[in-house]
């Protein structure tokens, strides 16, 4: 289940925003201005990734703040049991509720091959656990996650670590889209053995590594994705706008690094220009 956990919030990269401009090349952002007495930063993650190296200007961040807050709050030890309540659909119903026989059959033939379970072992979970377990199997390396080194760091430097959302929140988000779309994303995967996925996933991992928020927005408006395309409101907007007051008072209490994925920071209602809205002074550091 640690591995579930590292990659909650990867399908919450998926982006739909509109008259977005452009960013300069960093996923590192000051924030200051607007009283607060000591500079904030805001950094965009990427839930898994082949190599996590935190550079020089992101420890410099860590250095300067006193707690580092995330999406959620990954070191606590009871968000792996609170996920584990939540990863079953409700009310009896199951996954072949939700799929023509064809499907079924395609999804439980890729399950048996690539996870080495039959669909009936998991026809109880919900969809978003099940696209979870996919996103581990399309990196052909050992899995690292930004969250973990960030949290490796401030617990050496003896600070907390916060969430903006609990698993409840965040698992409420995928509960809220139907989950006929999300299967759609799924069925796909498992017809061409997730070439589609790593193909896509590979241009992000490269945009990311190039932090070039821009192209990595571009990329993520795939229409190919069902859920993305069209319930960007419900995975990025509505939360984004959900976190700016908690990352106001946040900041105003103490310098914090704040983590999240990449995709919540770009467009009209990432969390950049959100706090620009609100009279902060939001500086890209690129050295």
């Amino acid at each position: 289940m640690k591995s579930i956990a590292l990659v909650f919030t990867t399908i919450l990269l998926s982006i739909f925003n509109l008259n977005a401009q452009d960013l300069e090349d960093t996923l590192l952002w000051e924030i200051s201005g607007n009283g607060l007495e000591e500079s904030s930063y805001l950094y965009g993650t990427i839930h898994i990734t082949c190599d996590a190296t935190l550079s020089s200007k992101i420890l410099k961040a860590l250095d300067n703040t006193e707690q580092l807050v995330l999406e959620l709050d990954m070191d606590d030890i009871n968000m792996q049991a609170e996920a584990m309540k939540l990863m079953m659909l409700e009310d009896g119903e199951t996954l072949s509720d939700f799929l023509s026989e064809e499907d079924y059959k395609t999804l439980d033939k890729f399950t048996t091959e690539k996870l080495g379970m039959p669909l009936k072992m998991l026809n109880n979970m919900k969809p978003f656990f099940i696209n979870a377990m996919f996103y581990q199997i399309m990196l052909d390396c050992p899995l690292e996650s930004f969250e973990t080194e960030l949290i490796k760091i401030t617990k050496e430097q003896e600070e907390e670590v916060l969430g903006l959302e609990t698993v409840a929140e965040q698992i409420q988000v995928f509960d809220d889209i139907p989950y006929e779309d999300q299967l759609k994303d799924i069925i796909r995967g498992a017809t061409d053995n997730l070439e589609y996925d790593k193909a896509f996933f590979e241009s992000m991992l490269e945009a990311y590594a190039d932090e070039d928020l821009n192209k990595l927005n571009e990329i993520m408006k795939d229409e190919s994705y069902e859920v993305s395309s069209k319930h960007a409101d419900k995975l990025l907007e509505n939360r984004n706008k959900n976190w700016i007051p908690k990352i106001e008072s946040i900041a105003k209490e103490k310098a914090t690094f704040f983590g999240v994925g990449a995709g919540h920071l770009p467009g009209k209602y990432g969390v950049i220009e959100l706090l620009k809205a609100q009279g902060y002074t939001v500086k890209p550091i690129t050295e």
